[in-house]
């Protein structure tokens, strides 16, 4: 998404490629919100002390039948928040990063440099999206507890007020050194993994959404893999509660530890089909939505009809 996002230079003003990049984001989760919910539960899962659900249909058809529809898109408003701030974060460093590099070397960045930038926008863009991303974590596992033990955040705001006043400003940042391994892990494959299946596949399909579709179902498979233990890792440390002033895990490696030695190395991918499954259409559709803001600003906004706008 990143390469995408740096190319019209010579037209799309730079503040307008970070609002696009992070309402394209907003909109894509809108679409796989429910996913992500699917994803975090399925990734808590055994942390009460019993195995809550078997599979991603278990889950959701417990969560139909206890709690309703519309609570699949619980904690809908701090994804975007999340998306506003890491997605817009993550697009705006990297085109620093890739306007200092066509000016200082006077042309496009090779692969290892684009993954090298990749890897320094996303750690940027996972620092300044933690908070959100711990708010969100708590309002989709909220209604898996007892009544007496839920936060019930009534919003993001809410929720970031409630985190700053009972557990300190730090507290928005728990996890945060997993996340942005994660986000380290998840933009140097998957950026570089993309440009390089799309350009692969281009002798078989013409550029278009079933390109860029099948490309993205192959990069979200690698990046999934890789990055799936990371997010587990991240996601138990966001939510996890402070008993007797004592965390229940340490870091990362802690929760490694404790998970394989208490639910087997498995447990590590818990979530994997419905984090592959939003992996792929969130990029596919941030990319679409991202294509066609950047063709209606350049059409309405600068008045250039003839101009195309180049996706590799």
């Amino acid at each position: 998404m990143a390469l995408v996002f740096g190319v019209e230079k010579k037209t799309v003003p730079t503040y307008m490629k970070y609002v696009m990049g992070g309402t394209s984001g907003m909109l894509a989760t809108c679409i796989v919100q429910p996913l992500d919910l699917l994803k975090t539960r399925m990734q808590i899962s055994g942390t009460l002390g019993t195995r809550e659900y078997k599979s991603s249909y278990e889950v959701l058809s417990k969560i139909f039948k206890n709690e309703g529809m519309l609570s699949l898109y619980n904690g809908l408003s701090a994804g975007l928040v999340k998306q506003a701030t890491y997605s817009t974060a993550r697009m705006g460093v990297f085109q620093m990063e890739l306007d200092w590099y066509r000016k200082n070397y006077e042309s496009d960045p090779s692969l290892v440099a684009a993954m090298t930038m990749g890897i320094v926008a996303g750690a940027f863009g996972a620092f300044f999206g933690n908070p959100a991303e711990v708010a969100l974590v708590r309002m989709m596992a909220d209604n898996r507890l007892m009544p007496e033990d839920r936060r019930n955040y009534k919003n993001v705001g809410d929720a970031f007020a409630r985190i700053v006043k009972d557990e300190g400003v730090l507290a928005l940042w728990r996890g945060c050194l997993p996340t942005v391994g994660r986000a380290m892990v998840v933009n140097m494959i998957q950026l570089s993994s993309y440009s390089m299946i799309k350009n692969q596949f281009r002798e078989f399909l013409n550029e278009g959404v079933p390109l860029h579709l099948s490309a993205a179902t192959i990069s979200s498979l690698l990046t999934s893999l890789a990055s799936m233990p990371l997010d587990m890792a991240k996601t138990r440390i966001q939510q996890m509660r402070v008993i007797d002033g004592k965390p229940e895990y340490s870091g990362t490696i802690d929760v490694l530890k404790k998970v394989l030695k208490n639910e087997g190395a498995f447990a590590m991918w818990k979530g994997f089909t419905p984090y592959l499954i939003r992996m792929g259409p969130h990029t596919v559709f941030s990319f679409v939505f991202l294509e066609q803001m950047n063709k209606a600003y350049t059409k309405h906004v600068l008045e250039d009809s003839a101009s195309d706008s180049t996706t590799s």
